[in-house]
């Protein structure tokens, strides 16, 4: 019995035949990698494809190239103007009403919701997609009533905000942040003053100040210029929806921070 003829072998065959017609060939992490791609010999690489010798006509190659992939940094925008929003109030209409805050202007937009000065106050990146009246009013929303219920918490009486105004899928928040919003959150903090403050998903730790690839479990308040918030930082609630051993952690990492406050 030849390899090819195994059950192992025809299986994986069969894999590779599935996903190859289905028309995935790519890995897409935060790079992308070719897994069906035939390796090629050293021999057969074109004098192109080869490493240029330093200095000459190579390096001068190498240099363009450079220069042409360079993304230029992302330009800071002063987004409260001259009169920021001093209440919580002021904020709302200036999170609905305010042109520069995204690049589509106001309409769509949804607003926070929840009282100031809550007991907790609870961060997503953006709105669920077919959110139109109520921020989280779809299934993400819905994990959410469940986990404040058993927190024992009024979901009335919890504050509940996003950093982007709509939902913005595949949005490169580090940029976003970096170009102003960060500074916009901060204010929502600020204004909204809740008692301590869960940021849910790692897109919204460049709009408090820390890096995505920051391990968010070391990060435990967040500091104004006058007050800290405890932090509690954990996955997304689309992440928790998609894999169920996600909440077991937030709820782990919920008592342990729960009972130190």
């Amino acid at each position: 019995m030849n390899a090819i003829s195994t059950p192992l072998a025809r299986d994986l065959a069969a894999t590779m035949d599935w996903w190859r017609d289905a028309g995935v060939d790519m890995d897409f992490t935060d790079d992308a990698t070719v897994w069906l791609a035939e390796n090629e010999p050293v021999e057969a690489l074109a004098p192109s494809q080869k490493k240029p010798e330093s200095g000459g006509q190579g390096a001068a190659a190498a240099q363009s190239e450079n220069e042409q992939s360079h993304v230029p940094e992302t330009v800071r925008v002063d987004l409260l103007g001259d009169s920021p929003p001093a209440s919580l109030e002021e904020f709302r209409t200036f999170w609905m009403e305010a042109p520069g805050l995204d690049a589509i202007g106001p309409r769509g937009r949804i607003a926070p919701r929840g009282p100031a000065n809550a007991d907790l106050m609870v961060l997503v990146c953006d709105p669920e997609e077919r959110d139109r009246d109520a921020l989280l009013s779809g299934q993400q929303g819905e994990l959410l009533s469940r986990m404040l219920t058993a927190m024992g918490m009024d979901e009335g009486g919890v504050y509940i905000a996003s950093t982007l105004p709509r939902h913005t899928p595949m949005a490169d928040t580090g940029a976003i942040a970096a170009g102003g919003m960060d500074e916009i959150t901060a204010l929502h903090i600020r204004l909204a003053a809740p008692k301590r403050l869960l940021a849910l998903g790692p897109n919204t730790l460049p709009f408090l100040g820390h890096d995505r690839a920051q391990d968010f479990t070391s990060l435990h308040e967040i500091n104004h210029t006058s007050v800290n918030t405890p932090l509690l930082m954990s996955e997304g609630l689309d992440a928790m929806m998609s894999m169920p051993r996600l909440k077991a952690r937030f709820w782990r990492r919920w008592i342990e921070w729960s009972a130190g406050k």
